[in-house]
């Protein structure tokens, strides 16, 4: 399967913070979702894939091309949301869109006021009077109207009502048709990740801990609910981390069909994302 974006060991140190040997392999037509908590590393990868950051170490291929030696040539084909939008609160989509005509060749004028009207945005208002959900509407419809191969996001859901994140992830999957395409989104929202994506990459602390396609994290993966006794008895090999409540103890299993045969009587619960990551961070070991 060939790759839409590959990074190698990117690396980035600061003074109280630093990424180490990031790899990630996204193929045509899939969607991968970063997740992790605040602080974690999402957006520094997002800003040094996109060069917005300079990385210390590390080879980002886009489309087959060497980011660094191709810049330009492969930023006519990036959709990007980020928090920071480089755009003018003092802009309206009126006047986003006679710049984005200078700047892309393949700006398309009737798609982008399609996404303003189908998105309920004004198209004489700046975008400073928005409500922070509108704001980010408008991000997405400039990422999308010069109808990019590559769609590469920093939280695009965040600020929006349950029914307008529906909205915007039903966008990202008809984006996704096209196979040739691909999208990298980080996301605090797992659930939305849940719903569209194909692999997961949790990043903690600077460092990738797991990449695994969605499916082989909701469907091998277990919670196993049990006493602190029955804890005792299951070896520290057959666990990734635990964690103790008041009753009982939550334990991580990466393949709970294995771990069923082995042991008697525990409950194995089929995970969300969220509480995956979750043990991976507050359990101990």
């Amino acid at each position: 399967m060939e790759n839409i974006l590959e990074v190698k060991n990117l690396s980035k140190k600061y003074q109280d913070f630093e990424l180490k040997n990031i790899n990630i392999a996204l193929p045509k037509g899939m969607i991968m979702g970063i997740i992790g908590e605040n602080g974690a590393g999402k957006s520094t990868t997002i800003k040094s894939i996109l060069n917005l950051i300079q990385a210390d170490k590390g080879e980002i291929k886009i489309f087959g091309l060497d980011y660094q030696k191709n810049e330009t040539k492969i930023k006519e084909d990036i959709g990007v949301v980020l928090d920071d939008s480089f755009l003018s609160e003092y802009l309206t989509p009126n006047d986003i869109n006679k710049m984005m005509k200078q700047i892309y060749k393949n700006w398309d004028e009737t798609l982008y006021f399609k996404y303003i009207e189908d998105f309920h945005l004004p198209k004489d208002k700046i975008s400073k009077d928005y409500s922070s959900g509108m704001k980010m509407k408008l991000k997405i419809a400039v990422a999308l109207s010069h109808h990019p191969k590559l769609l590469i996001l920093d939280e695009p859901t965040s600020g929006l009502d349950p029914v307008a994140r529906n909205e915007i992830l039903d966008i990202f999957q008809d984006f996704i048709q096209d196979e040739s395409k691909g999208i990298l989104v980080s996301s605090h929202i797992t659930s939305d990740l849940e719903h569209i994506a194909d692999y997961i990459t949790f990043i903690n602390h600077g460092e990738i801990v797991l990449s695994k396609t969605r499916d082989e994290l909701l469907e091998n993966y277990g919670i196993v609910k049990c006493s602190a006794e029955e804890f005792q008895k299951i070896a520290s090999k057959d666990y990734v981390k635990y964690k103790k409540n008041r009753y009982e103890y939550d334990v991580l299993v990466e393949n709970k069909f294995e771990f069923k045969k082995k042991y008697d009587a525990p409950i194995v619960d089929k995970p969300t994302i969220e509480e995956i990551m979750l043990i991976y961070i507050k359990g101990e070991k």
